[in-house]
């Protein structure tokens, strides 16, 4: 029998991340929108009350809770705010290649120290001319003697600027293509290290992203996460992990685009009545409550398949580019639906529309969600 019911535990955690999004994210919302202060301190609120670092194994002290658990949450954050959600949930990505592919003394090492105090992990893959095109990356890691030198230049990458420590992708040998890269955990207090300056992005704000220049970085064999030559594959293996998670936040925020129209909807009149009586907007607002529900249902669905054990590939792609492009057609509409005021900053809708759009780029685009479900379609159906 199907059940879409969650357990008690379940219902916890959704119930704690509910009071934490509306006590402590959503009222500091505003302003770290207008100035792009990096949250620090709720998101250090947000690890003592065991909101982040979810999937750390037990082994290391973490609580290994599943993918579930970290989409309950990431759609809680999305609803107040999904640039201080993207933040927060930073360190997701990050590890999620380390939990794959590390062994236990470097999972030890990397993840044991992040369940006794608030460290910062960033996934550093994207190049200035490599985004969807990971293999299109640049950036090279020498064996010499028993360590690799690592160069080259990293961009967009979400935390940086606060980050202790980096997941890297570089090329061991450029003649193998994909199946010669690399991956590696990297201090950020190594030496060669620089972090560029702080993006002005359209929206999600208090997200951090910066460029991370890679200048003859000294990293021992042992911060070689996986086997040589392994590392696309790890990196590719995390979005199974997190994209059902990011596709939640979508979710989260067209909930919260959904709200505040139904709100205003009753509220404000036109030619004598709530202009929710008129069927332009109501059928709208319709349209949201549908389009949310399905989504949501997707990714419960990307999330339990991972949780049993089996590959969620399509199925993560799927959640991710339908509750991405809904999001921002909600968020869209709920401008429309304020009008006027829903172009102004005074009124809640604009910030959502503004920080929505990156659910179709990030994580990769809705292109390339597109892609990876089309071609798992025909590979079944040669």
């Amino acid at each position: 029998m199907i059940c879409f019911d969650l357990s008690e535990d379940q219902k916890q955690i959704q119930e704690l991340a509910r009071d934490f999004s509306q006590n402590e994210i959503l009222p500091k919302a505003p302003h770290h929108d207008q100035t792009g202060e990096y949250p620090l301190e709720i998101i250090k609120k947000a690890w003592e009350l065991g909101l982040t670092n979810l999937a750390i194994p037990e082994s290391c002290g973490g609580l290994q809770f599943g993918v579930m658990e970290d989409a309950l949450i990431s759609e809680e954050f999305g609803a107040a705010c999904t640039g201080i959600s993207t933040a927060i949930s930073a360190n997701n990505l990050a590890e999620a290649p380390i939990i794959v592919g590390a062994t236990e003394e470097q999972k030890q090492m990397i993840l044991g120290p992040m369940t006794e105090e608030c460290i910062l992990g960033s996934y550093c893959v994207t190049e200035p001319n490599a985004g969807s095109d990971v293999q299109g990356i640049q950036s090279t890691a020498t064996k010499k003697g028993n360590d690799y030198v690592i160069n080259g230049t990293k961009m967009w990458i979400t935390g940086a600027g606060h980050a202790n420590w980096f997941f890297v992708l570089a090329y061991t040998d450029k003649e193998k293509g994909f199946r010669g890269m690399s991956a590696f955990y990297v201090p950020a207090d190594t030496p060669g290290i620089t972090i560029g300056k702080k993006e002005q992005n359209m929206g999600q704000r208090a997200s951090d992203t910066r460029e991370v220049i890679f200048e003859d970085v000294v990293v021992p064999e042992n911060y070689r996460i996986g086997q040589e030559g392994k590392g696309w594959l790890l990196a590719m293996a995390a979005f199974d992990h997190t994209r059902p998670a990011v596709a939640a936040g979508a979710v989260g925020i067209a909930r919260a685009a959904m709200e505040h129209s139904a709100r205003y909807a009753n509220e404000r009149k036109a030619f004598g009545r709530p202009i929710g009586k008129f069927q332009g907007i109501s059928f709208m607002i319709a349209d949201m409550v549908k389009d949310i529900e399905a989504a949501r249902l997707l990714v419960w669905k990307a999330c339990y398949e991972k949780d049993q054990g089996r590959k969620n590939t399509r199925f993560a792609a799927i959640a991710k580019v339908f509750a991405a492009d809904m999001a921002m057609r909600i968020t869209t509409d709920a401008v429309q639906v304020f009008g006027g005021y829903g172009y102004s900053q005074e009124y809640p809708v604009e910030k959502l529309m503004r920080d929505a759009k990156v659910f179709q780029i990030y994580e990769g685009t809705s292109q390339v969600q597109r892609i990876i479900i089309s071609r798992d379609v025909l590979q079944e159906y040669r």
